[in-house]
């Protein structure tokens, strides 16, 4: 994690996103005192494209859905 003052942030802020972008936290300080954190923002997850597909990448189970959560029911009692 790297520390920068707000003068150096703002000079050369596309510079700081860089590294950000890279991964690395950047903490900008402000008369010494660190005032705020930046760091990367986390992407976005992807839809599945089909249930179908995604469905057919799935394991078969050996039992009913139904049977299974019978069972479940009646370990719990």
């Amino acid at each position: 994690m790297g520390t920068i003052s707000l003068a150096v942030a703002k000079a050369r802020l596309s510079e700081v996103l860089d590294r950000v972008q890279k991964g690395e936290e950047v903490v900008i300080t402000k008369h010494g005192k660190p005032v705020a954190r930046v760091s990367a923002v986390a992407q976005p997850k992807q839809p599945v494209k089909s249930l179908r597909e995604f469905r057919a990448g799935m394991p078969r189970w050996r039992k009913s859905s139904a049977r299974l959560l019978r069972e479940m029911r009646d370990e719990n009692l």
